[in-house]
């Protein structure tokens, strides 16, 4: 597609591609700016499920203003392929950041905060997104992060009344989300998604503990040459200490890995604010 012309927008390039989409990099004559196009892959958009995740994505991400988020400026259809604009971000993946190498401690700090507070922005718009995982992060060339992909995400709203206990699932999620099935990325799933129970902002809380993890130690919290393997770690068995992995690890980032590393949901952080 490169050099061709979609609504307005000029191909430039090619950025990548995955399960969920192709990224070209594309000129916006009108407004004078570089934009990304995320298409669906090709014969995909003849798949209903895969096209309501696709525009999810879109309407989610979309309803967020925040540095540390990936900007959604529009959608549109191209040859009857849906694409979405997004903001252009050069940069790193978090996880090509890692490489299997620890960061300082300083850098960890930084960059933690900043997904963090990606995140305490999307919760308080009913956000959950629930596929954190170091390929969904991207570190721009000024050092800061953007969150991507919201295409696994969850709207959630207040269940209402007193003594409400949290929020409960939207009428769009049940027909989005087949019942009884395990929805994110395997390593880095909280123990409620690979149970495939209902989730709430703490399961993305977990998923910022295995990140953490892994820019701690250059490490997976819970490796393993399968699935079953992964899931089993993560239901019943601790990681190893970071510290053992990372000596001179401050006692107190270990402390807030663990925490957010909570198998039970009641005993981790209970807000990314938190």
């Amino acid at each position: 597609m490169i050099g061709q012309s979609v609504s307005h927008y000029r191909i430039v390039e090619k950025l990548g591609g995955g399960g969920m989409g192709v990224v070209y990099g594309a000129e916006d004559p009108r407004l004078g700016r570089q934009v990304a196009l995320k298409f669906l892959p090709e014969g995909s958009s003849r798949d209903q499920a895969a096209l309501q995740r696709f525009l999810r994505d879109a309407r989610a991400a979309s309803a967020l203003n925040h540095p540390n988020i990936c900007t959604v400026h529009d959608i549109g259809e191209h040859e009857g392929r849906p694409f979405i604009v997004m903001e252009l971000v050069r940069g790193e993946l978090l996880g090509e950041c890692i490489s299997g190498r620890p960061f300082s401690t300083d850098r960890l700090l930084d960059l933690g905060m900043q997904i963090a507070d990606a995140l305490r922005a999307a919760h308080s718009e009913g956000i959950v997104h629930r596929d954190i995982k170091p390929s969904n992060i991207i570190v721009t060339n000024e050092g800061n992060v953007k969150v991507l992909d919201f295409g696994l995400a969850k709207l959630v709203r207040p269940s209402g009344g007193a003594g409400s206990e949290g929020p409960t699932v939207g009428a769009e999620e049940k027909d989005l989300t087949a019942s009884g099935a395990a929805v994110g990325t395997v390593s880095y799933m909280s123990p409620e998604q690979v149970r495939a129970e209902d989730v709430d902002f703490r399961t993305d809380i977990f998923s910022l503990g295995t990140v953490l993890y892994e820019m701690a130690t250059g490490r997976r919290a819970f490796p393993g040459s399968t699935a079953g393997i992964v899931f089993e770690a993560i239901l019943n068995r601790a990681p190893v200490s970071p510290s053992e992995l990372r000596p001179g690890l401050p006692e107190e980032v270990e402390r807030i890995i663990y925490k957010a590393l909570e198998k039970d949901p009641d005993l981790r952080y209970q807000s990314a604010a938190d």
